[in-house]
């Protein structure tokens, strides 16, 4: 064989390996956040989860809600792998992490294999008083969760992009946060702020573990619905920067308004179909 067709397979063989390392790195997982349908899940825990894993999600993200579940996480990850789901994360307040409960936090989500543990609200992260004391607070809890292979993170609404030192204040919980603590983005909240999701993916490369792809529609918005695919997002710049700096993991749909008398399980329903119809567009 010569020198020239042996370069040329070595080539072709690194540029392979390129495209499969590209693709299980930048293709993210779609998971659904529980509290979307919380009504039905107290009706029927294991029924509508059973139905989420129908609609072709592969992964849950809980909200406080276990069912009969709540002291058996083994179980409960058990459960979900016969549906085909994983457990891509929870929604957990700080109260979780304090040190009355954050052994028992840890042994839970570390059973249940849900490595991201996302704080989802705290009206500290919009208060110029008392932000510094939040950002503390998400180190050390990232510091401490590095060992058990656990991240948490913070979620944010509209609150957290109003204007703080010469920014925002989402951009202040970015800059003032090691690297570790992750900014789970709610592309929904973000739009009905006047910002652009796609921006702050790329503004906070590697940063955007998780996030939330929810239809937000700010205010006097007309001829528009919130289900994905027929808001005013542009989610395809959404999932390339995802796909290509957010070092994201998983593409959370969440649904928060029920429009044109639809469930919430419909309404879920159809922002997966939106988005199943976004990505099929992008192949």
């Amino acid at each position: 064989m010569n020198i020239i067709k042996k370069l040329t397979m070595v080539v072709l063989a690194s540029f392979a390996f390129i495209g499969m390392t590209t693709q299980a790195a930048t293709d993210p997982k779609i998971s659904v956040q529980l509290w979307s349908v919380k009504d039905d899940l107290k009706e029927d825990f294991e029924g509508t989860l059973k139905k989420l894993a129908g609609l072709g999600f592969q992964g849950v993200e809980f909200a406080g809600n276990y069912g009969k579940f709540e002291n058996d996480p083994e179980g409960l990850k058990k459960f979900l792998a016969e549906l085909g789901l994983q457990a891509s994360g929870a929604h957990v307040g700080f109260d979780k992490f304090n040190e009355e409960n954050f052994d028992h936090t840890v042994d839970f989500f570390s059973k249940l294999g849900a490595k991201f543990l996302i704080v989802p609200y705290d009206k500290r992260s919009y208060d110029p008083e008392a932000v510094d004391a939040m950002n503390a607070e998400l180190a050390v809890i990232a510091k401490k969760l590095e060992k058990h292979g656990l991240q948490t993170g913070y979620h944010n609404h509209a609150p957290e992009f109003a204007d703080f030192k010469d920014s925002t204040f989402w951009d202040y919980i970015a800059t003032n946060t090691p690297k570790n603590v992750v900014l789970q983005l709610d592309v929904g909240w973000a739009a009905v702020a006047g910002k652009d999701g796609a921006e702050y993916i790329r503004k906070y490369p590697n940063r955007t573990k998780t996030t939330h792809f929810k239809a937000g529609l700010p205010e006097g918005t007309k001829d528009k619905v919130s289900i994905i695919g027929q808001d005013i997002v542009d989610w395809k710049s959404v999932i390339k920067a995802a796909r290509e700096v957010g070092g994201t993991e998983w593409f959370v749909v969440e649904q928060e308004v029920y429009p044109n008398n639809l469930t919430p399980l419909q309404a879920v329903e159809a922002s997966m179909k939106g988005l199943q119809k976004i990505l099929a567009e992008m192949k």
